[in-house]
């Protein structure tokens, strides 16, 4: 999974960033955003087997729009922070869905919930609106986790594969996402207070 991590970039060269929308990765990754909305649909129409499919998309598609950023120099200010936005709406939206469908239990909500409103919350206090932070390995790690085990937990639910391995594989890897938000949390928290700091002594 490290090895995946900044795939597509050059070993020691930093791409300059372009200053518009109109690039093919933020395409991808409003494409994908568009994905939640659909997924939402089928599992209120109990078609589980097309809302697993519609989440292992979201999840390969989350690792196929940065790395057509590094590698083709598309990387912009916008999907800077685009990106991780239209990943943290989503899992906030998958992870409601889940609870609320009964396919998952709520502590699953209320970990990844509760550290994102504080760091929005911490945001606007300390400067009065969103702030742009370096997303983290442990940050990109914990998305991966999570995006597999969300299809792999919903799986069960289709016809031929309730299985018990799933369940536990499943569980195990949100748990583990999970931890690793609460990490990922930690660090934002911490990077926010230093940049707030270095503006102050500035």
């Amino acid at each position: 999974m490290i090895r995946l991590i900044g795939a597509g970039g050059k070993p020691g060269e930093t791409p300059a960033e372009l200053d518009t929308f109109w690039t093919v990765p933020n395409i991808i990754t409003v494409v994908r955003f568009l994905g939640v909305p659909l997924f939402v649909m089928f599992i209120v129409q109990r078609e589980y087997a097309a809302a697993v499919i519609t989440l292992v998309l979201l999840g390969s598609t989350d690792w196929v729009d940065g790395y057509v950023a590094r590698r083709f120099g598309q990387v912009s200010s916008v999907g800077k922070w685009l990106d991780p936005v239209a990943d943290r709406t989503a899992l906030i939206v998958i992870a409601v869905t889940f609870v609320v469908d009964g396919v998952a239990p709520a502590w699953l909500v209320w970990t990844i919930v509760i550290p994102d409103a504080i760091l929005i919350i911490n945001a606007l206090i300390l400067f009065h609106g969103p702030i742009s932070l370096p997303v983290t390995n442990i940050g990109k790690i914990r998305t991966a986790l999570l995006l597999v085990g969300s299809p792999l937990l919903l799986l069960q639910r289709v016809e031929g594969f309730d299985q018990p391995w799933l369940e536990i594989t499943a569980t195990t890897l949100l748990v583990l996402g999970c931890i690793g938000h609460l990490i990922a949390f930690y660090g934002y928290f911490t990077a926010a207070h230093r940049v707030y700091r270095l503006e102050r002594s500035a």
